[in-house]
Protein backbone atom coordinates (compact mmCIF):
# COMPACT_ATOMS: atom_id res chain seq x y z
CA UNK A 1 0.00 0.00 0.00
CA UNK A 2 1.01 3.89 -0.69
CA UNK A 3 0.99 5.92 2.55
CA UNK A 4 1.77 9.15 1.50
CA UNK A 5 2.20 12.45 4.09
CA UNK A 6 3.00 16.11 3.36
CA UNK A 7 5.85 16.45 5.00
CA UNK A 8 7.96 19.71 3.57
CA UNK A 9 9.67 20.90 6.26
CA UNK A 10 9.39 24.82 7.26
CA UNK A 11 5.23 25.48 7.27
CA UNK A 12 3.78 21.93 6.04
CA UNK A 13 4.97 19.29 8.68
CA UNK A 14 2.35 17.02 9.31
CA UNK A 15 4.32 14.58 10.92
CA UNK A 16 7.65 16.06 12.69
CA UNK A 17 5.40 18.91 14.18
CA UNK A 18 4.03 16.08 16.08
CA UNK A 19 5.94 13.35 16.44
CA UNK A 20 9.41 14.79 16.75
CA UNK A 21 11.37 16.95 19.75
CA UNK A 22 12.39 19.83 16.49
CA UNK A 23 10.13 20.06 13.15
CA UNK A 24 12.31 19.78 9.96
CA UNK A 25 13.08 23.26 8.65
CA UNK A 26 12.22 24.23 5.35
CA UNK A 27 14.68 23.76 2.30
CA UNK A 28 15.74 27.61 2.35
CA UNK A 29 17.07 26.94 6.07
CA UNK A 30 18.66 23.82 5.15
CA UNK A 31 20.94 25.29 2.50
CA UNK A 32 21.41 28.17 4.21
CA UNK A 33 23.06 26.60 7.15
CA UNK A 34 24.83 24.01 5.13
CA UNK A 35 24.24 24.32 1.52
CA UNK A 36 23.71 20.92 -0.93
CA UNK A 37 25.33 18.08 1.51
CA UNK A 38 22.69 19.66 3.66
CA UNK A 39 19.86 19.51 1.62
CA UNK A 40 20.73 15.54 0.90
CA UNK A 41 21.47 14.64 4.37
CA UNK A 42 17.65 16.39 5.27
CA UNK A 43 15.97 14.47 2.88
CA UNK A 44 17.87 11.23 3.57
CA UNK A 45 16.88 11.84 7.57
CA UNK A 46 13.35 13.42 6.18
CA UNK A 47 12.94 10.08 4.58
CA UNK A 48 14.01 7.50 7.57
CA UNK A 49 12.19 9.35 10.03
CA UNK A 50 8.86 9.24 7.71
CA UNK A 51 9.61 4.70 7.15
CA UNK A 52 9.88 4.40 11.00
CA UNK A 53 5.87 5.08 10.61
CA UNK A 54 5.45 3.18 7.83
CA UNK A 55 5.32 6.24 5.72
CA UNK A 56 6.79 5.32 1.62
CA UNK A 57 5.62 8.60 0.22
CA UNK A 58 6.60 12.12 0.76
CA UNK A 59 4.69 14.34 -1.67
CA UNK A 60 7.24 16.54 -2.18
CA UNK A 61 9.57 18.28 -2.77
CA UNK A 62 7.85 21.24 -4.12
CA UNK A 63 9.20 22.34 -7.34
CA UNK A 64 7.87 25.20 -7.91
CA UNK A 65 9.79 28.54 -8.49
CA UNK A 66 8.04 31.53 -6.67
CA UNK A 67 8.45 35.14 -8.68
CA UNK A 68 9.06 37.17 -5.65
CA UNK A 69 9.21 36.86 -2.09
CA UNK A 70 5.68 38.12 -1.17
CA UNK A 71 4.64 35.30 -3.10
CA UNK A 72 2.12 32.58 -1.30
CA UNK A 73 4.64 29.90 -2.46
CA UNK A 74 7.95 31.80 -1.45
CA UNK A 75 8.29 30.26 1.72
CA UNK A 76 7.86 26.53 0.89
CA UNK A 77 9.74 27.10 -2.10
CA UNK A 78 13.67 26.56 -2.67
CA UNK A 79 13.26 30.45 -3.83
CA UNK A 80 13.05 32.51 -7.05
CA UNK A 81 15.85 31.27 -9.17
CA UNK A 82 14.97 27.95 -11.33
CA UNK A 83 18.33 26.98 -11.60
CA UNK A 84 19.01 26.89 -8.16
CA UNK A 85 15.27 25.04 -7.92
CA UNK A 86 16.16 22.42 -10.77
CA UNK A 87 19.51 21.85 -8.23
CA UNK A 88 17.83 21.28 -5.46
CA UNK A 89 15.13 18.66 -6.63
CA UNK A 90 17.37 16.68 -8.45
CA UNK A 91 19.48 16.30 -5.56
CA UNK A 92 16.69 15.69 -2.98
CA UNK A 93 14.69 12.62 -5.11
CA UNK A 94 18.36 11.18 -5.70
CA UNK A 95 17.95 10.84 -1.84
CA UNK A 96 14.84 9.88 -1.66
CA UNK A 97 15.06 7.32 -4.37
CA UNK A 98 18.46 5.73 -3.11
CA UNK A 99 16.44 4.31 0.22
CA UNK A 100 13.26 3.97 -1.58
CA UNK A 101 10.74 6.47 -0.22
CA UNK A 102 8.69 7.75 -2.71
CA UNK A 103 8.88 11.23 -4.28
CA UNK A 104 6.11 13.41 -5.89
CA UNK A 105 6.99 16.52 -7.42
CA UNK A 106 4.84 19.73 -6.86
CA UNK A 107 2.61 21.57 -8.08
CA UNK A 108 3.07 21.39 -12.14
CA UNK A 109 2.81 23.30 -13.98
CA UNK A 110 4.38 25.50 -10.78
CA UNK A 111 2.40 28.29 -8.85
CA UNK A 112 5.00 31.00 -9.78
CA UNK A 113 3.07 34.13 -8.42
CA UNK A 114 -0.36 33.40 -8.25
CA UNK A 115 -2.26 32.95 -5.40
CA UNK A 116 -3.17 30.12 -3.10
CA UNK A 117 -5.53 27.66 -4.66
CA UNK A 118 -6.94 26.65 -1.11
CA UNK A 119 -8.99 29.64 -0.61
CA UNK A 120 -9.89 30.68 -4.19
CA UNK A 121 -9.41 29.92 -7.94
CA UNK A 122 -6.02 31.49 -9.35
CA UNK A 123 -5.76 32.46 -13.45
CA UNK A 124 -2.13 32.35 -14.34
CA UNK A 125 -1.95 35.15 -17.08
CA UNK A 126 1.63 33.93 -18.47
CA UNK A 127 2.28 32.71 -21.43
CA UNK A 128 3.12 28.50 -22.04
CA UNK A 129 6.88 29.49 -23.61
CA UNK A 130 7.32 31.99 -20.00
CA UNK A 131 6.57 28.36 -17.99
CA UNK A 132 8.74 26.64 -20.21
CA UNK A 133 11.82 28.73 -19.74
CA UNK A 134 11.22 29.13 -16.12
CA UNK A 135 8.91 27.13 -14.31
CA UNK A 136 9.17 23.71 -15.87
CA UNK A 137 12.97 23.31 -15.20
CA UNK A 138 12.67 22.17 -11.63
CA UNK A 139 10.14 19.66 -13.27
CA UNK A 140 12.37 18.49 -16.09
CA UNK A 141 15.23 18.32 -13.54
CA UNK A 142 13.54 15.79 -11.39
CA UNK A 143 11.81 13.72 -13.99
CA UNK A 144 15.28 13.42 -14.48
CA UNK A 145 16.70 12.33 -11.36
CA UNK A 146 13.67 9.60 -11.28
CA UNK A 147 11.19 10.88 -9.47
CA UNK A 148 8.17 8.56 -8.92
CA UNK A 149 4.91 11.34 -9.08
CA UNK A 150 3.80 14.71 -9.80
CA UNK A 151 1.10 16.40 -8.80
CA UNK A 152 -0.73 18.64 -10.73
CA UNK A 153 -2.03 21.70 -9.45
CA UNK A 154 -5.15 23.96 -9.63
CA UNK A 155 -4.04 26.94 -11.22
CA UNK A 156 -5.31 27.83 -14.40
CA UNK A 157 -3.22 28.30 -17.81
CA UNK A 158 -5.17 31.05 -19.57
CA UNK A 159 -2.86 29.85 -22.66
CA UNK A 160 -4.08 26.57 -22.40
CA UNK A 161 -7.43 25.51 -22.04
CA UNK A 162 -9.02 27.62 -19.60
CA UNK A 163 -9.33 24.59 -17.34
CA UNK A 164 -7.19 24.19 -13.94
CA UNK A 165 -4.45 22.53 -14.38
CA UNK A 166 -5.53 19.26 -12.45
CA UNK A 167 -8.21 18.86 -14.90
CA UNK A 168 -6.78 20.30 -17.87
CA UNK A 169 -6.03 17.80 -20.50
CA UNK A 170 -3.47 20.05 -22.20
CA UNK A 171 -1.38 20.43 -19.07
CA UNK A 172 -1.29 16.83 -19.08
CA UNK A 173 -0.52 15.99 -22.49
CA UNK A 174 2.12 18.63 -22.17
CA UNK A 175 3.70 16.86 -18.85
CA UNK A 176 3.23 13.55 -20.56
CA UNK A 177 4.37 14.03 -24.26
CA UNK A 178 6.70 17.45 -23.79
CA UNK A 179 7.97 16.80 -20.47
CA UNK A 180 8.28 12.89 -20.87
CA UNK A 181 6.72 11.70 -17.93
CA UNK A 182 6.16 8.14 -17.70
CA UNK A 183 5.04 8.01 -13.83
CA UNK A 184 2.17 8.54 -11.99
CA UNK A 185 0.33 12.26 -12.18
CA UNK A 186 -2.05 13.00 -8.99
CA UNK A 187 -4.33 15.90 -8.47
CA UNK A 188 -3.66 18.12 -5.47
CA UNK A 189 -6.44 17.75 -3.16
CA UNK A 190 -10.20 18.14 -5.21
CA UNK A 191 -11.66 19.64 -2.17
CA UNK A 192 -9.56 22.97 -2.10
CA UNK A 193 -11.74 26.04 -3.50
CA UNK A 194 -9.70 27.10 -6.41
CA UNK A 195 -11.09 23.76 -7.97
CA UNK A 196 -14.49 23.80 -5.93
CA UNK A 197 -15.32 27.32 -7.30
CA UNK A 198 -14.29 26.24 -10.41
CA UNK A 199 -16.35 22.95 -10.81
CA UNK A 200 -19.21 23.25 -13.46
CA UNK A 201 -22.53 22.38 -11.73
CA UNK A 202 -23.08 19.78 -14.19
CA UNK A 203 -20.06 18.09 -14.45
CA UNK A 204 -18.45 15.95 -11.47
CA UNK A 205 -14.73 16.93 -11.09
CA UNK A 206 -13.61 13.80 -10.29
CA UNK A 207 -14.33 12.32 -13.54
CA UNK A 208 -12.74 15.24 -15.14
CA UNK A 209 -9.63 14.61 -13.44
CA UNK A 210 -9.28 11.27 -14.39
CA UNK A 211 -10.48 12.34 -18.26
CA UNK A 212 -7.73 14.71 -18.27
CA UNK A 213 -5.31 11.61 -17.27
CA UNK A 214 -4.38 11.47 -13.51
CA UNK A 215 -3.87 8.31 -12.13
CA UNK A 216 -4.74 9.13 -8.85
CA UNK A 217 -6.73 11.45 -7.22
CA UNK A 218 -6.07 13.65 -3.76
CA UNK A 219 -9.68 13.89 -2.28
CA UNK A 220 -11.13 15.38 1.23
CA UNK A 221 -14.35 14.00 0.31
CA UNK A 222 -13.19 9.96 -1.46
CA UNK A 223 -16.31 8.09 -0.92
CA UNK A 224 -17.96 10.40 -2.59
CA UNK A 225 -15.54 11.13 -5.97
CA UNK A 226 -14.89 7.43 -6.16
CA UNK A 227 -18.39 7.05 -6.49
CA UNK A 228 -18.57 8.93 -9.04
CA UNK A 229 -15.31 7.59 -11.20
CA UNK A 230 -16.86 4.43 -10.72
CA UNK A 231 -20.39 5.46 -12.18
CA UNK A 232 -18.93 7.03 -15.11
CA UNK A 233 -16.62 3.90 -15.56
CA UNK A 234 -19.97 1.47 -15.52
CA UNK A 235 -21.36 4.32 -17.72
CA UNK A 236 -18.93 3.72 -20.62
CA UNK A 237 -17.61 7.97 -19.67
CA UNK A 238 -14.32 6.24 -18.94
CA UNK A 239 -12.90 3.02 -20.77
CA UNK A 240 -10.71 0.70 -19.16
CA UNK A 241 -7.80 1.50 -21.02
CA UNK A 242 -7.96 5.01 -19.35
CA UNK A 243 -8.17 2.46 -16.05
CA UNK A 244 -5.30 0.05 -17.05
CA UNK A 245 -3.12 2.75 -17.83
CA UNK A 246 -3.35 4.16 -14.49
CA UNK A 247 -3.29 0.85 -12.44
CA UNK A 248 -0.58 -0.09 -14.36
CA UNK A 249 2.08 3.08 -13.67
CA UNK A 250 0.75 2.11 -9.96
CA UNK A 251 1.35 -0.73 -9.91
CA UNK A 252 5.43 -0.13 -11.28
CA UNK A 253 5.63 2.79 -8.82
CA UNK A 254 4.99 -0.20 -6.15
CA UNK A 255 7.40 -2.48 -7.47
CA UNK A 256 10.17 0.52 -7.37
CA UNK A 257 9.60 1.26 -3.46
CA UNK A 258 9.86 -2.70 -3.18
CA UNK A 259 6.31 -2.93 -1.98
CA UNK A 260 5.19 -5.69 -4.45
CA UNK A 261 8.48 -8.34 -4.77
CA UNK A 262 9.28 -8.71 -8.70
CA UNK A 263 8.38 -12.76 -8.19
CA UNK A 264 5.13 -11.56 -7.92
CA UNK A 265 5.29 -9.84 -11.53
CA UNK A 266 7.52 -12.68 -13.30
CA UNK A 267 4.74 -15.48 -14.74
CA UNK A 268 3.91 -14.75 -18.29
Amino acid sequence: MLIAVDEEGGTVVRVSNNLRSNKFRSPQDVFKAGGMDAIISDATEKSEFLKEFGINVNIGPVADVAMSKDDFIYQRSFGTDPNETAEFVKNVVKAMNDIKMGSVLKHFPGYGGNADTHTGIAVDTRTLDELRSRDFLPFVSGIGAGADSVLVSHNIIEEADGLPASVSPEIHSILRDELGFNGVVMTDDLAMEGIRAFAPPDEDIAVMAVLAGNDMIISSSPAEQSAEVIEAFKAGEINEERINDAVRRILVWKINLGLIPMENTAEG
